[in-house]
């Protein structure tokens, strides 16, 4: 069996209607960004390994992290008077240059991911109503907009990490 089939711990049962199929969809996302970035060390998910950008699997973990916070907790939650994470006007890229090779900035990068996923995974779970009207960014906006919103970016970021995953160790696949 090979590393990848070990650690599969996507969930491939048929779905049941729209809050079912979204919330699979975007947990199987999350668990294999997780798995792209797995047995990597510090010096590894800093590497850019697409000059000039300056993109990079550690940079990926703190953006998604940005990413579930500012969505969840700020907008759908309504906490707008929270600090933004990696993120401040003088340095609108804190998530991916701040990306360093550093055990501490890794571990940091972690802990924020699986709080705000955790945090996201109640509250989403916890709502009925997909239909309601929140304000994002001026708008009225469906929960469920923003909720397939997330789903795209995860798939989209999921890309991106296996491409550097690959320029890193030549590891692909999910």
């Amino acid at each position: 069996m090979s590393e990848t089939e070990q650690t599969d711990r996507r969930d491939y049962r048929p779905t049941h209607g729209e809050r079912d199929t979204v919330l699979t969809y975007l947990r199987n996302y999350r668990i294999t960004f997780e798995m792209k970035c797995e047995g990597l060390d510090a010096e590894q998910l800093a590497r850019r390994a697409v000059p000039p950008s300056t993109m990079s699997l550690l940079g990926l973990v703190r953006h998604l992290a940005r990413v579930e916070h500012s969505w969840n907790r700020r907008i759908m939650q309504e906490h707008t008077e929270l600090p933004r994470l990696y993120w401040t006007e003088e340095q609108p890229d804190l998530d991916f240059d701040g990306a360093v090779a550093d055990d501490a900035v890794v571990a940091d990068a972690w802990e924020s991911w699986r709080r705000e996923v955790a945090d996201a995974d109640a509250w989403l779970a916890a709502q009925e109503d997909w239909g309601r009207e929140i304000p994002a960014h001026g708008e009225p906006t469906e929960l469920r907009d923003i909720a397939v919103h997330l789903v795209e970016e995860y798939a989209r970021h999921c890309g991106h990490a296996d491409l550097l995953r690959e320029c890193i160790d030549g590891r692909t696949g999910q």
